[in-house]
């Protein structure tokens, strides 16, 4: 189930991506439903969106790395 969970946050992600407020908005969400090791695999998923577009990198804020 939260594997499913997972995989719709990125799907999810991929889709708000051409907002920055909307993409923030997800990520904060998504930080607080996903397990520990899921939010480790989501770190790197969104850092490949902010590398492919640069506007979101405002986000990265949430990200405490």
């Amino acid at each position: 189930m939260s594997r499913a969970m997972f995989e719709y946050t990125k799907t999810v992600l991929n889709k708000v991506s051409f907002d920055a407020n909307l993409f923030c908005k997800e990520v904060q969400k998504a930080l607080q439903r996903l397990l520990p090791y899921e939010v480790e695999e989501l770190k790197i998923f969104i850092k490949s969106i902010v590398s492919q577009n640069p506007d979101l990198d405002q986000c990265l804020i949430y990200l405490k790395t």
